[in-house]
């Protein structure tokens, strides 16, 4: 576990989730397993349920399985479900589980994947161009920066990393790869920093790495799917807690718990009263105080959105 991030606002997710000693729990973004064994120290005869896509994570969860997690003689539980969260539905049901009290989501990429050179998700370093939160998935970036046409890469550099210029460095990828194929995430950082405004460099080449590890994972399409289902499963007063750390991923949390749909637009019932899933715990999302930001500059960007089921 020592090799992921520090969980951010640990106190605050904990506290947003209000665990009851015997209740059932999901971590639906398990990576170093901070915050489930924070959730786990919480529950007594409780049941709680993480689901992690990355195998490295896969690691980390045997260290919560022993017999004070076995569920027997009364005591609490821990099942690892190796799956992005977007099937988050089909997998209680396969466990025998329709309703849960809480779910936490953690999104974006982890320490841990961002200091593994070879999975190619950081610009600090030399590594082949993959970007996979699910290394057995077929999509890398390599697909993406290679084989998709210039105008669909205008699409991802825009609407993904919010690239200003991004028809520009669109058509120098194609450019570049009419030559020779994109292998490595220097080579992108190559012809990225040709397009990179003055005294801006480091933030472009994060918003061009984002756009493309968005496009290979699905994160945004996931993460939708994700808050539909989780508005499905949770029970009366269960607790949705979701910490984002760019708008593109906070727009869609926010307009879920403040008004009940992806899009954000107010929905009326027959009688005019408002349709929505969940009542928002805090209207202004929750940020880190300046002493964890110091300690861990991860948590510098989140933001955390809580919503209780009606």
């Amino acid at each position: 576990m020592s090799e992921y991030h520090n969980p951010v606002m640990l106190k605050e997710c904990m506290e947003g989730l209000d665990i009851k000693p015997d209740g059932v729990y999901v971590d639906v973004t398990f990576g170093g397993g901070g915050h489930s064994k924070a959730i786990l120290e919480r529950l007594t005869t409780g049941h709680l349920i993480a689901f992690d896509q990355d195998a490295d994570a896969e690691k980390n969860a045997q260290q919560l399985v022993g017999p004070d997690t076995s569920g027997k003689s009364g005591k609490r539980s821990f099942t690892f479900i190796e799956s992005n969260f977007r099937f988050l539905k089909k997998y209680l049901k396969l466990h025998g589980i329709t309703e849960v009290d809480g779910i936490l989501a953690d999104l974006g990429v982890s320490s841990h994947q961002f200091d593994e050179p070879a999975r190619g998700f950081t610009i600090r370093a030399e590594g082949v161009l993959d970007m996979r939160m699910d290394q057995a998935a077929t999509k890398s970036a390599r697909e993406v920066v290679n084989e998709y046409d210039e105008r669909d890469l205008i699409h991802i550099l825009s609407a993904y990393g919010e690239i200003r210029n991004a028809r520009t460095l669109a058509r120098e990828i194609v450019n570049f790869r009419m030559n020779q194929p994109v292998e490595t995430n220097e080579q992108l950082k190559a012809i990225a920093m040709k397009n990179a405004p003055k005294g801006r460099d480091l933030k472009y080449l994060a918003q061009v790495f984002q756009a493309i590890r968005i496009e290979v994972n699905e994160e945004l399409e996931a993460l939708k799917e994700f808050l539909i289902q989780a508005g499905e499963v949770l029970k009366a007063e269960g607790r949705l807690v979701v910490m984002s750390y760019h708008s593109l991923e906070d727009r869609p949390v926010k307009n879920f718990i403040n008004k009940g749909n992806i899009k954000g637009v107010d929905e009326k019932d027959f009688y005019g009263n408002p349709i929505r899933v969940l009542d928002p715990v805090n209207r202004k999302p929750i940020v880190p105080e300046a002493a964890e930001i110091k300690e861990n500059s991860r948590a510098r960007s989140a933001k955390l959105r809580i919503g209780r089921k009606r």
